[in-house]
């Protein structure tokens, strides 16, 4: 009995390091890793983006979409009614 377990343990073991092999082996796409590189450096970085908003700012900000029916239209989509 205990031969089969570690027989059964080889094996699954064995089966793991040939299974991560072969994704190590297979090409990699470069055009999809320029892309993302492009992408990256659109961002903005921490020294270069914007502080956060004040506490006035956000409550402004509330009221306004309380007024103007945002935040109705918002619960209404997202409640399903």
């Amino acid at each position: 009995m205990k031969v089969k377990k570690i027989a059964l343990v080889f094996a699954a073991c064995a089966a793991v390091a040939a299974t991560t092999s072969a994704f190590a082996s297979s090409p990699v796409d470069t055009s999809v890793n320029d892309q993302a590189v492009g992408q990256a450096s659109q961002w903005a970085t921490v020294a270069k983006s914007p502080k956060g908003k004040t506490r006035a700012q956000v409550r402004a900000e509330l009221v306004q979409a309380e007024k103007d029916g945002q935040l109705a239209a918002l619960d209404k989509l997202y409640r399903g009614s």
